[in-house]
């Protein structure tokens, strides 16, 4: 089917504000778990508390349910983004597959969280599940940013998404992208350490991570920094490179910049939150940054996997 290098401003628009919409609806999920408020609406799903609407709640059922609200508006967003990239016939193919994964992963993403609540993995639960449940909440989160993110890019006419020609680019690629959910999901285990056994100070916190009596996810922490810190130089390393192969490519030399950019004040944010051991509203711009970080990732291999 023939399609216009663009289909109409409003689906363009829409696209974009669904990429949007998903960002503060996870960073709000951040919230939820700082707060302890995972288990606002007790181990009920689909109902809070076995109401359909909450009487009376106190503030972490208010802040549950809230999330639960907007989580449910997103996943109609990204399924109405699905239907009309269907109906849109300006609308490059893989545009709509695009608009059809995401729609997969915000559906698995709903599960996945009602999976937390069901089991009781929320708020302060220490269980040997909890790292699991988890970890495949933090890759699917990853996978649905990536696919909108695709989408609103191939909805506003840029080039189609293709992994570069060279076999070794496409592994270095591969190789990046595995580093991000390497780096998020020990990320994930800090901050989970952190936050149900905090420390009093950055000195104390380094003596528990070492410490044989600590908890493993005490121990495992101390990974993330690390992680972070190889991913970061590998991330900027890569970027250099691609952008210095495809000089004439004005898209590549953006996005490369962009992701220097953000890896450099990611890695500062992080040492600040490790400094101010991780206020809320550090957490926030760490996630905030961190899925930005990977969006800029997915622009780069994008531009440089379709350079002429």
């Amino acid at each position: 089917m023939e399609y216009q290098s663009k289909p109409n401003s409003r689906f363009i628009k829409f696209a974009w504000i669904t990429l949007a919409f998903n960002l503060l609806v996870i960073l709000w999920g951040v919230f939820l778990r700082a707060s302890f408020s995972g288990d606002g609406c007790g181990q009920h799903w689909f109902t809070c508390k076995g109401e359909v609407i909450p009487s009376a709640p106190e503030l972490k059922t208010i802040i549950e349910f809230t999330h639960r609200l907007t989580s449910g508006l997103a996943l109609i967003a990204v399924l109405a983004l699905w239907i009309w990239s269907r109906k849109e016939v300006s609308l490059a193919p893989q545009a709509r597959l695009a608009a059809k994964v995401s729609f997969i992963f915000v559906v698995i993403e709903a599960l996945i969280g009602g999976g937390l609540v069901l089991t009781g993995n929320t708020a302060g639960a220490v269980t040997a599940s909890r790292p699991i449940w988890m970890a495949a909440h933090l890759v699917n989160t990853f996978c649905l940013l990536a696919s909108l993110a695709m989408t609103a890019r191939l909805a506003s006419g840029d080039s189609s998404f293709a992994f570069p020609k060279e076999r070794r680019d496409t592994l270095l690629i591969i190789a990046a992208f595995f580093g991000m959910i390497l780096v998020g999901i020990t990320g994930t285990f800090a901050a989970l350490a952190s936050m149900i056994f905090p420390s009093a100070s950055i000195a104390e916190g380094f003596a528990r991570d070492f410490a044989q009596e600590s908890h493993l996810w005490v121990r495992l922490r101390v990974l993330h920094p690390v992680a972070a810190v190889a991913l970061g130089f590998y991330l900027i390393t890569l970027g250099g490179w691609f952008a210095r192969r495809a000089v004439n490519d004005a898209s590549v030399k953006r996005w490369s910049q962009i992701l220097t950019t953000l890896v450099l004040i990611q890695l500062a944010w992080g040492a600040l939150t490790l400094y101010s051991h991780a206020p809320i509203l550090m957490q926030l711009g760490h996630l905030l940054l961190a899925d930005l970080v990977l969006i800029a990732l997915v622009y780069l291999t994008a531009s440089f996997g379709s350079r002429r």
